[in-house]
């Protein structure tokens, strides 16, 4: 069975989840207990009806940076959930390079809440995402 240790240190080494793939153009940049980076090249693929990058694409690269700073952070047989996420976008963007910083803010025995700013290769802030985690163990850990 595969620790999430190994799996955080497989994306780093490019092996992406499924979903992450079907995007493109993101790569893992950093993956340590309670924070990860990730970064997006943002391109027409990516794009809304309107021209500018399509929400669920940021919402995407938020949430993998968030999961991988939470599940960094775990102990041996343990996983987790999102139990829920929440996402704000502060200015369009169309193409380009985005960086997704996420942190764990708390991390209690069994909830914790997991923060990410995404901003552009400028630095100026682009979207805001939060996302409350819930520890899974034992069986639960297992999926069963």
């Amino acid at each position: 069975m595969t620790t999430l240790s190994q799996k955080g240190a497989a994306v780093l080494r490019g092996d992406l989840p499924p979903v992450l793939n079907t995007i493109g153009g993101v790569t893992a940049v950093s993956i340590e207990p309670g924070r990860a980076v990730f970064d997006l090249e943002a391109a027409a693929r990516h794009h809304n009806p309107m021209g500018t990058l399509h929400g669920g694409i940021l919402c995407d690269i938020a949430d993998a940076a968030m999961g991988m700073a939470y599940a960094a952070r775990l102990e041996e047989g343990e996983s987790f959930t999102t139990l829920e996420l929440k996402i704000n976008f502060l200015k369009p963007v169309r193409n380009g390079r985005l960086r997704a910083e996420a942190r764990v803010v708390k991390a209690g025995r069994t909830v914790g809440m997991v923060e990410c700013d995404v901003v552009d290769a400028g630095g100026s802030l682009v979207a805001r995402a939060s996302s409350t985690c819930m520890t899974l163990r034992g069986e639960m850990a297992k999926g069963r």
